[in-house]
């Protein structure tokens, strides 16, 4: 499969009672396939993968994968600690039909690089599907470093790499260093889709796309075309969102968004807090500067 485009680190819709919303899942899914995404990734930071149990897991891949019927590529994340873990969890997803699996470092424990690209080669050879890596140092306490990601890039199935570094330079040395290799890199910092696209990356896995989808998807078709000043614009246009969004933990702010545009995806689960009227407040007039 060819990684590219504009792919949405979907959140994922709750209830009232804090369980899985199939009808909001669809809902969210067919809107954003709708406005030309390249892809689905769920199970990712903004889709609160941490606070989910495994079961839950499974069931929300089998909603999404019917529900997106092959019309877009589906990434999950099956990261965890423990080799041992993911392998498991990642051969439950293959049963569904998935298209590709995205793997986040470790976390908690600061192993060491060795250590890292052992568990990455390890789970590529008990798992039959394309591996995307997930680099968010921030998060986990550890950054892939270029040389791992020099010798992973070699192994057939690890097919490339989401960074969330909000580093520029350490995306440019993921493309570097994967030359010559069937390996592509992807932005997961939203603020420098059009940056990661000029210096080589194939796309980004966006958050801000649940929201925003037609100018996270305008930023990668105006830089197809060559048309470097309206990708710019696009790029920039995002900045507003992404200011209110750090008002409150992630992903309250983003979800209570979608909702409140339309889609009722439901609170962030617990710990973390519903947003509060001033921030709602904030919210309402972001999306009335966007007229979502």
């Amino acid at each position: 499969m060819q990684l590219k485009g504009i792919i949405t680190a979907m959140v994922t819709p709750f209830d009232e009672h804090q369980n899985i919303n199939q009808k909001a899942t669809k809902q969210l899914l067919n809107k954003l396939i709708s406005k030309g995404v390249n892809g689905i990734f769920i199970l990712g930071t903004n889709g609160e993968f941490h606070v989910l149990n495994d079961d839950e897991k499974v069931a929300f891949a089998e909603i999404v994968v019917k529900t997106v019927d092959k019309r877009v590529p589906v990434y999950i994340g099956t990261g965890g600690n423990s080799t041992k873990y993911v392998i498991e969890l990642s051969k439950r997803m293959e049963k569904i039909g998935v298209d590709a699996l995205s793997i986040i470092t470790p976390f908690l424990v600061p192993i060491k690089q060795c250590e890292l690209v052992a568990h990455y080669k390890c789970i590529a050879a008990h798992v039959n599907l394309p591996i995307v890596l997930y680099n968010i140092p921030k998060n986990t306490g550890i950054n892939i470093d270029p040389e791992s990601v020099r010798e992973l890039a070699k192994v057939d199935n690890i097919i490339g790499i989401k960074d969330s570094s909000g580093d520029i330079y350490n995306m440019e040395s993921y493309i570097n260093a994967s030359k010559g290799e069937e390996f592509a890199v992807l932005s997961g910092s939203d603020s420098l889709i059009l940056k990661a696209l000029k210096i080589g990356a194939v796309g980004a896995i966006a958050a801000t796309s649940n929201l925003l989808t037609d100018i996270d998807v305008a930023i990668y078709q105006n830089f197809l075309k060559g048309d470097l000043d309206n990708a710019q614009k696009n790029q920039s246009a995002i900045e507003h969102l992404r200011v209110v969004l750090k008002l409150a933990t992630i992903p309250s702010v983003l979800k209570r968004a979608v909702t409140l545009s339309g889609i009722n995806v439901g609170a962030a689960r617990y710990p973390v807090s519903a947003t509060t009227i001033e921030i709602d407040q904030k919210i309402k007039e972001m999306l009335a500067y966007y007229h979502v």
